[in-house]
């Protein structure tokens, strides 16, 4: 069995639920400005491509903190770029890992623990055991989409919300339609995947998903345009396979299973590119250097490329050699300076 069809068989098929109607969930709310066309965006702004802050400006401050997003915001980043997960109660909260233990003083899995738990836990000290005050108190910290939402909705200019869909998750495709519930709390139009943004709905927070799991994007596809579905790519490596095993038992003896099903999710995920039912490529820096054929002809078909996670300025100025179009980086500021001609 495929490891798209384990993860979407615990929550049944890929169809979208019924809860998610716009009807039960919308929010009154002015009509939202155009949606961004990216290219013009850049090209007025004078840069060559648009840069969005990977989990943040986590280069500075801890991953998907409060302060990671607002420095982000306050460098001039384009967007953020967020991963999330589903708590005991059902709440998309932003954290990478599937465990609590790197990044905060607490233990466990996101998914066993409640919201109000994972609020109490210490999430900055591990790397800044002192924030600036005007970055928001200790306990502040935490993130779920909805506090991300109203962040960026006052914000006061248009952002870009790069938001990850974090699998295998033990929920199956709850994360999506919670997530999706979530942002049309906030007034989210799935035409054009904007959310209004400032007192008069003069800005706008553009949203788009991205996932590693086909089986993710697919679910979405009935309610999100395609050039709003980012399929991320990487490959697939001994050290990749090995931490995928590191929480597995018996793991010697499924390793060659494990490592033919993450060549088989790339190849599925390679597939929604070429077949356009993505409209963003979204490949590791590793992979585009290891793939330069490829994502030059996905450049020439029309797919925009969105490349992970690009710090040194020489590696920005060769994707945008090569066409890229976006840039995730932990270092906003370094990469908004680099990609800006005379910056």
């Amino acid at each position: 069995m495929s490891e798209l069809a384990q993860n979407r068989e615990p929550a049944g098929s890929l169809r979208l639920a019924p809860p998610v109607s716009l009807e039960m969930t919308t929010l009154h709310a002015p009509s939202p400005a155009d949606p961004l066309d990216l290219g013009e965006t850049a090209s007025r702004s004078g840069r060559r491509a648009r840069i969005f802050a990977h989990r943040g400006a986590s280069g500075m401050f801890p991953e998907h903190t409060r302060a990671a997003y607002r420095r982000a915001i306050e460098e001039g980043a384009d967007g953020l770029e967020i991963d999330l997960h589903l708590t005991s109660d059902g709440e998309p909260v932003c954290f990478h890992d599937a465990t609590v233990d790197r990044t905060s003083n607490g233990t466990g899995s996101v998914a066993d623990l409640s919201l109000a738990h994972m609020r109490t836990l210490d999430v900055t000290s591990w790397k800044t055991p002192k924030l600036p005050g005007d970055y928001g108190a200790g306990n502040a910290q935490l993130m779920t989409l909805a506090d991300v939402l109203e962040l960026m909705i006052d914000a006061g200019r248009d952002l870009e919300l790069a938001v990850e869909l974090k699998h295998p998750s033990p929920f199956g495709d709850l994360l999506e339609t919670k997530v999706l519930r979530t942002l049309l709390r906030f007034g989210w139009d799935p035409e054009t995947s904007v959310i209004p943004a400032g007192e008069f709905g003069q800005h706008a927070v553009t949203v788009s998903f991205m996932s590693f799991y086909p089986g993710s994007l697919l679910y979405l596809a009935d309610m999100v345009a395609p050039d709003k579905l980012c399929a991320l790519v990487s490959s697939v490596t001994e050290v990749q396979v090995q931490k995928r095993l590191e929480r597995m038992p018996l793991a010697i003896a499924v390793r060659p299973v494990v490592a033919a099903v993450m060549r088989g999710t790339l190849r599925d995920s390679e597939a929604l590119i070429w077949n356009g039912r993505v409209g963003i490529a979204g490949p590791g820096l590793a992979y585009v250097k290891d793939h330069r054929a490829e994502i030059k002809a996905w450049v020439a078909r029309g797919s925009r490329l969105r490349v992970w996670t690009v710090d040194d300025p020489q590696d920005a100025a060769l994707l945008i050699d090569i066409g890229v179009q976006e840039i995730t980086t932990n270092h906003p500021a370094r990469l908004l300076q680099a990609v800006t001609p005379g910056g």
